[in-house]
């Protein structure tokens, strides 16, 4: 048996050995919420039923290209219509993992949308604010192009979260749960005055008392390209400010890894892993936050200050779907280090709850995290 089988059969006894504990473990996730719907483009068509798919985002710009000047017609075809959003995806990861949560966001008013009832059916409370997005989700081999209608997110506001769920059930929730998780920056326009309203009128009045312990938040800023320098650096400063009552972890994919490394004057120019690790261990330097964590599609890194490690993921060769796979990442990865699993081991969660995710399009009990870690897809 080989040294990284061996570590991935102690992981997986690891998380026999607490599996028990995750029914003790709340959360508290938001603010976002998108109906997917997941879509393949058509090459070529054989008869009704079957034809081939685009397979390459770069076959398909390539398409796109060659129409300029000319116009072209392509044709889409729904694969599935499901729940969408990082918080949505993210909190139903957490949910099938034995996690009681809760959940504040966009999923439908004054009535849940469907696509969210399972969510709903199996959440301990869920507080709905506004109607959700829709993400047209264009899939390829190669990864995916997910084409966002935002505007009912514009009631996901500080007013509106004051309005239909109040101050104080929004403390409440704060306060009773292990790991809070706020996903989504980018695509919510008011996200920044939301954070920025919480520390101040509901952390700040309630300092932690001397040697109280700090408990988990997780921010996902979620693809900040389109947004301008100032305004990523404001919610910067702002996930920052949450180090006064918790312990901060900041999740990137690869892509924005190189987006925020790039508003902070940091050179990312190289694109291996030893580069990668290097880099978070530099970005980690000036960022006050306890722990830093990104998700390439083929592993993961994470620095806790003291160290940077990653993990290698699963080979998956024919995934399913890979839209949300990041979401299914980070509820694995805030899964271990809710229970008390390392940098090292948390990724090892995290990359696995994604790998299943891809491999099955399913969100993993902790029994098919044991199961992937002990037949690991080589």
């Amino acid at each position: 048996m080989s040294k990284e089988s061996e570590t991935r059969r102690q992981i997986a006894a690891q998380i026999q050995a607490v599996e028990q504990q995750t029914a003790q473990l709340r959360a508290f996730v938001g603010l976002d919420g998108f109906v997917d719907e997941i879509l393949h483009l058509v090459d070529k068509r054989q008869d009704v039923s079957n034809f081939h798919r685009i397979p390459t985002i770069h076959d398909f710009a390539t398409r796109v290209e060659e129409a300029s000047g000319r116009s072209t017609n392509m044709e889409l075809v729904t694969q599935r219509i499901k729940l969408g959003g990082n918080g949505p995806i993210m909190a139903n990861a957490l949910v099938s993992a034995g996690v009681q949560v809760s959940y504040l966001g966009a999923l439908g008013f004054p009535d849940t949308h469907p696509v969210f009832q399972p969510l709903v059916d199996r959440a301990t409370k869920v507080f709905s604010v506004a109607n959700p997005g829709h993400t047209d989700a264009y899939e390829f081999e190669d990864g995916k192009l997910l084409m966002g209608k935002l505007t009912p997110l514009n009631d996901m506001c500080w007013d509106k979260i004051l309005e239909r769920m109040g101050k104080l059930a929004l403390a409440e929730q704060m306060e009773q749960s292990d790991l809070v998780a706020f996903v989504n920056w980018t695509m919510l326009p008011f996200m920044s005055q939301v954070w920025s309203s919480i520390h101040q009128e509901i952390l700040e009045p309630q300092p932690l008392a001397e040697g109280q312990r700090k408990k988990r938040i997780f921010f996902d800023l979620c693809d900040p390209q389109k947004r301008p320098q100032e305004d990523i650096l404001e919610a910067l400063q702002i996930i920052q400010r949450f180090q006064s009552h918790f312990s901060v972890c900041l999740g990137l994919n690869e892509k924005e890894c190189y987006e925020i490394a790039e508003v902070l004057g940091l050179d990312h120019s190289g694109s291996s892993r030893d580069q990668l690790m290097e880099l978070v261990s530099k970005m980690h330097q000036i960022l006050n936050l306890d722990t830093l964590v990104v998700h390439p599609v083929r592993y993961a890194v994470a620095s806790n200050r003291k160290s940077v490690v990653s993990f290698e993921g699963p080979f998956i060769a024919k995934p399913v779907i890979t839209t949300g796979a990041g979401d299914h990442f980070n509820a694995g990865f805030c899964l271990g280090q809710l229970l008390g699993f390392d940098e090292h081991d948390s990724l090892a969660c995290g990359v696995s709850t994604s790998g299943f995710y891809v491999k099955t399009g399913k969100s993993p009990a902790l029994s098919d995290l044991v199961e992937l870690l002990n037949q690991w897809p080589e």
